[in-house]
């Protein structure tokens, strides 16, 4: 079961913003899907073949996880670099655990049971986003 959204509303205006500052934590760029602002929105990101796998604490509502589904792409800031996305899809449980290997510890399917994938498009030059 997915975390209240309300809690997300929070965390976006209180926690998001330290975590920006802090740096510690992979972010995502996307675009507002009727303001067409851009988003910063820090996450971890777990590499998976080819793409990357985003743990969705809040479901696939989350206002970023609709933004990118509805603009079929993103950028990851990652380990200094980044990273063009494409392909958004939404799995489940049983999927996402068929692509991490056994290292990769996800939460248990009864509190997130939704996680977002997407494919790696291409590098992205600094100064692009």
């Amino acid at each position: 079961m997915p975390m209240p959204l309300w809690w997300g509303q929070i965390n976006k205006r209180v926690f998001n913003p330290r975590a920006l500052e802090n740096s510690k934590w992979d972010v995502i760029n996307h675009f507002g899907r009727s303001s067409g602002r851009k988003y910063r929105t820090p996450l971890g990101a777990i590499e998976v073949g080819g793409g990357y796998l985003f743990i969705l604490v809040y479901g696939a509502r989350a206002d970023w996880v609709q933004n990118i589904l509805a603009s079929g792409s993103a950028v990851l800031e990652t380990g200094g670099e980044e990273v063009g996305l494409t392909t958004p899809r939404v799995v489940a449980s049983a999927a996402a655990r068929d692509l991490v290997n056994d290292t990769v510890k996800l939460p248990p399917g009864f509190f997130v049971n939704e996680f977002l994938v997407m494919d790696i498009a291409s590098p992205v030059h600094a100064g692009s986003t």
